[in-house]
């Protein structure tokens, strides 16, 4: 029976320090560290890794409920990972016991708030873009393809791949530079 610990951040200027020392002081060997986004369990190899590893008895150590999964449906497929492996899951900050209906509601609770904030934030970020847009402050990123180059190509006979596969780009882009100029 292993305490399984498992630290995540979201981006690279975070670091997991804190959640590891919480992890070590409950007793948790090994601890699996990553650094990605909560919003989905895809690309999280060190979760992947825990998950196939857990055994009858183990428990699944994180320090809150949205260091797992900031998405509702996500925190119950982990969850219904761990209960089918017969192993359970603890936070050291958050009262979580899955073997209880009481436990297993306030689970839930704490992943629709964690969906929940993650929404608030992509939400307040998309104001922000268009009140700059508005403003005149924000214009997106630059351009890195060459619209003369694409046309110059293109009047020498070139079909899209062909133009595509010389300037490096994808040929999505090529049509949207044509497609600008018929347009025009």
């Amino acid at each position: 029976m292993a305490r399984i610990g498992y630290a995540r951040v979201s981006t690279t200027e975070q670091n997991t320090a804190v959640q590891v020392a919480a992890l070590r002081a409950a007793g948790c060997d090994p601890i699996r560290e990553e650094k990605a986004s909560g919003t989905t369990t895809e690309g999280r190899k060190e979760l992947a890794t825990v998950l196939d590893f857990l055994r009858e008895g183990d428990v699944l150590v994180v320090t809150r409920i949205d260091r797992l999964a900031r998405s509702i449906a996500d925190l119950q497929t982990i969850v219904r990972t761990i209960r089918a492996k017969g192993a359970a899951l603890a936070c050291t900050e958050q009262p979580i016991d899955t073997s209880t209906a009481a436990g297993k509601a306030f689970l839930d609770m704490l992943g629709v708030f964690a969906e929940f904030e993650t929404n608030l934030r992509k939400e307040r970020q998309a104001e922000g873009i268009a009140k700059a847009k508005a403003e005149g402050v924000y214009k997106g990123r630059k351009s890195s393809i060459d619209a003369n180059q694409v046309r110059q190509l293109k009047g020498e006979g070139l079909g899209a791949t062909e133009i595509a596969k010389r300037l490096g780009i994808g040929r999505a882009s090529v049509y949207r530079v044509l497609d600008e100029e018929v347009a025009a």
